[in-house]
């Protein structure tokens, strides 16, 4: 070290070392995410879920007593999230519906979530911070910290939660979970090794754990989680004291379960689970593990990356042999947690937070999704960052170089990819693009196809509309005639008549909903069929409203 320069990581006091450390590596970490995420400021608003949860949300518009009474004693679109409401009507409060409010909202909150892996891996791999050190001033374990917040805040599975508006659950329910998983390993820590504050630690990991239920349920899997900790890395869970562990738990699952039953109660009421006859248990097993096994293959491999993976009518082979894979996996896991208790503890920290995502409780079409890998990415990042530094500290030499040139490419890649990833999310039209380059699927065109027909562009949005119906007729899509029906309208509002008509008479040979009549009678009336238009016309009666999308 160059004289005059004091060491800023005292190795005589090890855990001030690690505390200085993480700091350090939690500011940087923190920084880097926002530089890289400042890109969402220029993404607008998208036509998926962002009108049910912000353009189109009257509950969003005045910030009063009254909203925040509703917001915690009603559930809306199926859900009780009433700290995401609040969110949402602060931004609106402030940026009324300028998309840039929003998403820098959504950029601050994962930038300090980013910060938060760092200071939780700091707390689960102190442990090993002398092996790191060898017993002398090194910056590994401080650079081990930032890998973790870095492969996991950059990575791009985060690119979904951060870039979209909607998923503003994600990363608010992000804060307050990590905040309270370290908060609990503060208590632990102060505990176990008699120094106050531990009681204040708990009462506030408590407290932020019912925080993070109320941004978004997902998380009613944390007490599991703080168990799965005790026992490793921690070492605080015995066969001597596994009542005492989890007797210390219950508070936290007792919020869980009230949360999981008002969860459960609201989204049966809203209908928006799909029932058990519609789509069988051994089918949700199949697709839960199938799940993981894309999650995975996209946590190493991370190419592909879109925002709608649509749940196949038929499961294909590569599903089953998935679903064996992970089977395989997991036994591999179980068998050897003995000689390996930080793998099995890895996984069961993967797998615990997907619990609630996996197809168990299905609700939509979606098979998997990935804003769903938010907290789940944390365990294999932490992990990953570890074993990492563990094969820095042994290997020597040009070992030790290589190590180190795989881990910064890693982080290169992913900040790459997540940038351009970002780039997607601009505007609806730029999305759908994506997804119909990576996989042409019949609702990115008709997704698509809107934009383009509330920006008037109405013949590319027929052009659109138009492969839609060629996919949903070749899958079977019931729906297909609301697609005819579109695209006679677009064809209307490019005075494109008799094309028109031929799409609402397609539309009414599939089902004849009254508003089809009267906007085929108006293409006539153009066309100077005034007689076909006249019996249209009574067909309609008052039906004379937009074209709007009907229920099967």
């Amino acid at each position: 070290m160059p004289p005059g320069r004091s060491n800023p990581f005292p190795m005589d006091k090890p855990n001030q070392y690690a505390t200085h450390a993480a700091g350090i590596a939690a500011a940087w970490a923190a920084l880097i995410c926002l530089a890289v995420y400042l890109r969402a400021l220029g993404c607008d608003f998208i036509n998926f879920d962002d009108p049910y949860y912000v353009i189109d949300n009257p509950g969003i518009r005045i910030l009063d007593w009254q909203f925040i009474r509703e917001a915690f004693t009603t559930s809306y679109l199926g859900w009780w999230m009433p700290l995401t409401w609040a969110s949402f009507a602060i931004d609106y409060y402030f940026w009324g519906l300028d998309p840039h409010g929003y998403h820098l909202t959504n950029i601050l909150l994962h930038a300090l979530n980013a910060g938060l892996v760092v200071l939780v891996a700091d707390r689960l791999l102190r442990r090993w911070q002398g092996e790191w050190s060898g017993g002398r001033t090194s910056f590994l374990y401080p650079a081990v910290l930032l890998l973790a917040g870095l492969l996991w805040g950059i990575h791009p599975l985060r690119v979904e939660s951060v870039a979209w508006v909607t998923e503003r659950k994600d990363v608010l329910n992000g804060v307050f979970a990590l905040g309270s998983i370290f908060s609990y390993l503060c208590y632990a820590d102060r505990k176990d090794n008699g120094r106050m504050g531990a009681r204040s630690a708990y009462a506030v990991s408590l407290a932020l754990f019912l925080l993070s239920l109320m941004a978004k349920p997902v998380s009613v899997v944390i007490p599991a989680m703080l168990l799965v900790l005790e026992w490793y890395p921690l070492g605080r869970l015995s066969r001597e004291n596994v009542v005492k562990r989890v007797a210390e738990k219950l508070p936290f699952f007792a919020l869980a379960l009230a949360v999981v039953a008002a969860t459960i109660t609201l989204a049966s009421g809203e209908s928006i689970l799909v029932s058990f006859h519609v789509f069988p248990l051994y089918k949700r097993i199949i697709l839960a593990g199938s799940s993981l096994f894309a999650y995975l293959r996209m946590t190493v491999f991370p190419v592909g990356l879109v925002n709608l993976y649509l749940l196949p009518r038929v499961f294909p082979a590569s599903y089953y042999l998935a679903a064996l894979l992970i089977l395989a996996l997991t036994c591999f896991c179980f068998f050897s947690w003995k000689r390996r208790p930080g793998l099995l503890a890895a996984w069961l920290l993967f797998v615990l937070p997907l619990l609630p995502v996996l197809g168990f409780l299905q609700n939509g079409s979606q098979a998997y999704a990935d804003r769903f890998t938010y907290l789940p990415g944390v365990a294999l990042s932490i992990g990953g960052a570890g074993l990492l530094g563990g094969m820095v500290s042994r290997c020597r030499g040009r070992s030790r170089q290589l190590v180190v040139a795989l881990a910064v490419a890693a982080i290169i890649l992913c900040g790459a990819v997540s940038f351009h990833l970002i780039g997607a999310w601009k505007n609806s039209e730029t999305l759908w693009s994506r997804v119909i380059t990576v996989e042409p699927i019949g609702r990115a065109f008709y997704l698509r196809a809107d934009y383009r027909q509330q920006k008037g562009r109405y013949l590319e949005a027929a052009a659109d509309l138009a492969d839609s119906i060629a996919i949903g007729e070749r899958d079977g899509f019931p729906g297909v005639f609301n697609l005819h029906a579109l695209r006679g309208d677009a064809f209307n509002r490019a005075g494109r008549y008799g094309d028109a008509v031929r799409e609402f008479t397609a539309a009414i040979n599939l089902k004849p909903v009254p508003e089809y009549f009267y906007h085929r009678g108006t293409a006539l009336m153009a066309l100077g069929r005034g007689e076909e238009a006249a019996a249209d016309f009574s067909e309609a009666g008052d039906a004379t409203g937009p074209i709007a999308w009907e229920v099967n």
